[in-house]
């Protein structure tokens, strides 16, 4: 069932909300990965056509298809569809994407813009659905876009967390379609003057950072001016590194690349994938780069630049006494929740608290005493940064969230207002605190994830600029303030003429962090910087790096007029076969290379190779390597002279042979390369065949007729488990091998009539296949033909066969195809390798544990546990491999279509068996009469009983009585969700009614109930009032009657709060049976959450499955 709603009606509450899991998103396909790929910028369509789109899937957990297709909607005069993987895109998450329903049969070259969000409806509670908003440029290549990894399987598929209900689920798109502009021929520099910054994966907000840094002149002439040498290798000094970033930026042509400046943190390629804290970032490379300053002459410039200071007082209100602390700052943190604009939140930030009642202040020799606390500015910098607090733990959800209220900063800021309000007493007051706004940091996406950005005026002038990447734009003032204030934006109704409520949407970009320069110290700050700010051996580097940038650019340019011949010898086969290589004879990629103009006769090529290698050309015989069906890799067969001489279309030369009348003289190495390669890849493979005399110097090499085959050998040695190269022969296919013996022990400097087995070495992929060779069987019979390979060794005496691992060849090529070094990190260190092992892939599961426990000592294999590793994340599965759960290795490394080579492995304290067979629970004591909450962790047979349960923990918690009452609930999100049938019995006109904490939220114009603290149980008697009940509930609780006064109480149903008078009958208010359910009816206790938090002690360390709480009652 779908529904098309426009966007004019009114919308649920929707909070984007991220799943509990950390989104790790790799570069997948069709993969949004919280950051729109290609943002069209300087474009701002006036009225986006929009439409929100609902479908509801039925039967969900029965879809038995990878991909699952929506109806077609249509946005903007496109047609649209959700394409959903109800398994996984190759990931234990639920994957999700827009997709253009037509793109097949649109014309060549299309293309279309949207912005869009895809949510995942909660259908028990609205705030908890998780919705992600992104953008993208569809075109041919790209008809589809969205989320891999959108939320985890095992959330969705979960009952309780209330997306999937009935077996059915409702997934929403919000799409509204822009104008598209061409984003690929767009040139930054040419249109702004500036460069943008590669991103690296999830580098984006570091990028906005380091934009604007640059952009402060000063900071970069700082910089610059750090003392560097032309030994430091950047990737390993930060000055450097930050040094060649900074002159990149001033004077390249295109984006510029982050990653040596990302290897100077430390950072591997995995952690640029990761978004790090921004602030932190900021304040890490401020303290290294104030470091590296000392004792130069740019020592204090980060101070200079960057830092303030406030006083911390404490004023008595009674008596004569103040205490003051001064401490500096290199930014402000400044509150946005509950605040309208920039003033307002320094005017929190200054905001006086009173100390007293319970809270005074103890002055010394004055004891406790009444007292005003608060902060007041000494000074503040010339570079004025304030990070915008809109990432807060939210206490309710037990989770961080994104504040997307609206929030203004002004163009200019005047800290002196209010007759210095913000100063304290000593701060100097001629110095006028009046700043310019110089950059907007932007963070677009949820608290999980998103894009980041920043809108920059490197010269104060009227004109802003957008850094997003590698992308720089010309922007208006509106787009870089107002547009990112947050808040809610309002889109025009679809139909004007119809009394439609406006449609309104939070907007998830909006700034977060925002630098200002004072404008007394704007002409120091905004200086000027060119080359002779920049060190001389700075120049000379970065300058020889981008003629070498210049000549590898000329290189690729010119790739179609080369050819890359790669040659193979005799002695790269014997110096890579039993060290590199056993399969096959080589590996390409280490022998010579020549680069030659595809134009170049062969024969001059020949030269080249007599120059390089010292063979004339006339003993050069050159022979084509081809792939066989088996996918081994041989030379196939020799350029004859008769056919150099003959043949005049090289191209032909393969297919044709020897009919063609020319000269070889005039072939060129480019139609040669279309012969032996029908990809184009612009690679020539050969093999080189040299003949050697009696004194070891080159021959003509002997004719060959057409029966003659051309073997190569290779000798096994099973006591040294050794394979090398010995050489090759010619045979004659009607020969036997029988009749070579002698040459084949010569070759291997055995006696010539020393006894040889022979085999062949056939294949190796997907399985290895070496038969033996029958001496007395002919070549031709055997099917023995060009480039195969003979594997020998000495026939082994009867007695000496289990002397040696691996006896003969077959053996030792199936060992050599199958062994497997395998990385095991210890589960609680999962970055740390803590030792490697040999193993086969067919090595069962028992034969891993049994060599993992040998390894560490332990003398029970069974208490091994081990756990695979995601290849995406490059963290340990969620789930580990249960106990023979897996028939060998191979199955434990391989992660979708992705084989790894790292397990993961804990020591367990019982055996993995008997521990499949428990249940863990987490259980949390509540004693009737003590504040403190013990944890308990304990293991059970999973089909235990709650009587069960309550018996063993009987055993554990301190009871006040022999008879006292013990209650087991399950607690989910604050809320009650099962009690034990025996828990049940109450009197015929009693009811047993949930009790919940909660207050109250207004967000997206909508009021929200948020629950929060310890849920319990109230024995409800028929006709008792609310004032009786009170009067229970203050006393169960021990709240002061202060405080007690100013709670409220409501009945709540689906959520929504109907308040009490003191004379009502709660009983009344239920209905006439026991609810149990987790949302639908409780009494409600609305107050603020200032309670202390009630201590844990945890008396066992143990991995817990179920959580649930225990009460304790007295006698």
């Amino acid at each position: 069932m779908t529904m098309v709603t426009p966007t004019a009606l009114d919308q649920e509450d929707e909070e984007m909300l991220v799943p509990h899991s950390d989104l790790v998103e790799g570069p997948q396909p069709m993969e949004a990965q919280l950051e729109p790929a290609s943002t069209v910028d300087n474009q701002q369509a006036e009225d986006p056509p929009s439409m929100k789109f609902t479908w509801t899937i039925e039967n969900f957990s029965r879809l038995n298809t990878k991909k699952h297709y929506s109806e077609v909607f249509v946005v903007g005069g496109y047609k649209w569809r959700i394409l959903i993987f109800p398994k996984g895109n190759n990931v234990d998450h639920l994957s999700i994407y827009l997709d253009v329903a037509d793109s097949t049969t649109l014309p060549y070259g299309w293309s279309r813009y949207a912005q869009f969000s895809l949510a995942m409806v909660n259908q028990v509670h609205s705030k908890y659905s998780i919705r992600k908003d992104t953008q993208h440029q569809f075109n041919a290549r790209e008809s589809d876009w969205g989320f891999t990894s959108f939320m985890p399987l095992s959330d969705l598929y979960e009952p309780a967390r209330g997306y999937l209900v009935n077996d059915t689920c409702v997934v929403e798109a919000e799409v509204a379609v822009r104008k598209v502009l061409d984003y690929w021929s767009y040139d930054s520099k040419k249109e702004t003057g500036y460069v943008g910054l590669k991103n690296q994966g999830a580098t984006c907000y570091m990028n906005s950072l380091l934009q604007t840094l640059y952009h402060i002149p000063y900071f970069r002439k700082a910089v610059y001016h750090m003392p560097t040498t032309e030994n430091d290798i950047p990737s390993g000094s930060i000055p450097l590194a930050l040094q060649s970033l900074f002159y990149k930026l001033q004077y390249n042509d295109s984006s510029v690349a982050t990653k040596e400046l990302t290897k100077s943190f430390g950072w591997d390629t995995y952690d640029s994938f990761l978004q790090h804290d921004v602030q932190e970032l900021n304040r890490v490379l401020c303290e290294k780069l104030e470091d590296k300053m000392k004792g130069t002459v740019v020592e204090g410039t980060i101070q200079q630049l960057f830092e303030g200071h406030h006083m911390n007082y404490i004023e008595c209100i009674n008596v004569e006494y103040k205490s003051t602390r001064k401490e500096s700052f290199y930014d402000l943190q400044l509150d946005v929740k509950g605040c309208r604009d920039v003033y307002d939140s320094f005017d929190k930030y200054v905001e006086v608290e009173r100390l007293e009642g319970d809270n005074k202040y103890h002055a010394e020799e004055h004891g406790l005493q009444d007292a005003k606390k608060g902060v007041l500015f000494i000074d503040f910098p010339p570079v004025l940064q304030l990070q915008l607090k809109r990432f807060e733990y939210d206490f309710m959800r037990d989770t961080m969230v994104k504040i997307n209220d609206r929030y203004e900063f002004p163009l200019q800021l005047d800290l002196d207002r209010e007759n210095g309000r913000y100063l304290s007493p000593e701060a100097d007051r001629s110095v006028r605190n009046l700043y310019t706004l110089h950059s907007v940091l932007v963070h677009s996406g949820g608290v999980h994830g998103g894009h980041y950005y920043a809108f920059i005026r490197p010269t104060l002038s009227d004109q802003w600029f957008k850094f997003d990447d590698e992308r720089v734009t010309k922007e208006d003032v509106k787009r870089a303030l107002e547009e990112q204030y947050g808040g809610e934006e309002e889109l025009p109704p679809t139909n004007p003429g119809f009394n439609n409520t406006p449609f309104k949407f939070t907007k998830y970009s909006n700034a977060y962090m925002l630098v200002y320069i004072r404008e007394c110290d704007k002409d120091k700050i905004i200086c000027n910087v060119d080359e002779k700010d920049i060190a001389e051996h700075l120049r000379i580097r970065l300058k020889k790096e981008q003629e070498e940038k210049e000549d590898k650019r000329r290189y690729k340019a010119q790739a179609h007029l080369y050819t890359i011949i790669k040659v193979a010898r005799d002695e790269d086969l014997a110096d890579q076969i039993g060290k590199d290589i056993y399969f096959d004879l080589v590996d390409h990629d280490k022998v010579h290379c020549f680069r030659v103009q595809k134009q170049t006769p062969f024969n001059l090529f020949k030269e080249e190779v007599a120059k390089e290698f010292g063979i004339p050309v006339q003993f050069q015989r050159f022979w084509i390597w081809a792939k066989r069906q088996n996918h081994t890799y041989r030379p196939n067969r020799p350029l004859t002279p008769q056919e150099e001489a003959q043949s005049i279309l090289g191209h032909s030369l393969l297919l044709l042979g020897p009919v063609l009348m020319g000269f070889w003289g005039y072939i060129k190495v480019g139609q040669l390369r279309e012969v032996s390669n029908k990809t184009h890849n612009a690679e020539l493979k050969l093999f080189l065949e040299v003949e050697l005399g009696l004194d070891l110097r080159p021959i003509a090499p002997p004719d060959k007729a057409k029966e003659d085959i051309l073997l190569f050998f290779k000798l096994y040695v099973p006591e040294k488990g050794e394979l090398r190269y010995v050489g090759r022969l010619f045979v004659k296919s009607s020969g036997k091998p029988i009749e070579i013996l002698e040459k084949i022990n010569k070759m291997a400097g055995f006696t010539p009539d020393e006894e040889i087995e022979l085999y062949e070495e056939i294949k190796f992929e997907p399985c290895v296949m070496c038969e033996h060779l029958d001496k007395r069987t002919s070549f031709r019979l055997s099917q023995i033909e060009d480039g195969d390979i003979i594997c020998f060794q000495k026939s082994p005496p009867l007695e000496s066969e289990e002397e040696c691992r691996y006896p003969d060849v077959p053996s030792f090529l199936e060992y050599v195809h199958n062994r497997q070094v395998v990385h095991f990190r210890s589960l609680e260190r999962p970055k740390e390798d803590d030792f490697c092992l040999e193993l086969l892939k067919v090595h069962g599961y028992d034969e891993v544990v049994e060599r993992v426990a040998q390894r560490i000592g332990l003398d029970d294999p069974s208490k091994i546990r081990l756990t695979s590793h995601n290849c995406y994340s490059q963290q340990p599965k969620p789930q580990p491999i249960k106990y023979r759960g897996v028939e060998q290795l191979s199955d434990m490394l391989v992660h979708y279509n992705q084989t790894s080579d790292i397990l993961y492995y804990e020591v367990l304290d019982i055996p993995l068996p008997e521990l499949q067979g428990l249940k863990n629970l987490k259980v949390a004591f509540h004693h009737s009469t003590k504040d403190e909450v013990v944890i308990h962790n304990i293991r059970l047979p999973k089909q235990s009983t709650v009587g069960d349960v309550i018996n063993v923990l009987k055993t554990k918690v301190e009871l006040s009585h022999p008879n006292a009452e013990l209650r087991l609930l399950e607690v989910f999100y604050h809320k009650i969700y099962k009690i034990p049938e025996e828990e049940k019995n109450l009197g015929p006109h009693d009811r047993l009614i949930h009790v919940y904490h909660f207050t109250k939220e207004t967000a997206q114009n909508q009021m929200q109930v948020q629950n929060f603290g310890e849920p319990f149980f109230l024995v409800m008697h028929e006709g008792e009032t609310l004032a009786e009940v009170k009067v229970r509930i203050q006393k169960k609780l021990q709240i002061p009657d202060e405080e007690f006064l100013k709670w409220k109480f409501a009945f709540l149903s689906m959520g929504r709060p109907e308040y009490l008078l003191d004379s009502d009958v709660v009983s009344s208010r239920f209905q006439r049976r026991d609810v149990y359910g987790a949302w639908e009816q409780y009494l409600g206790l609305e107050h603020s959450d200032n309670t202390p938090k009630r201590a844990y002690a945890v008396n066992q360390d143990c991995l817990p499955e179920t959580i649930i709480e225990l009460e304790l009652f007295g006698p």
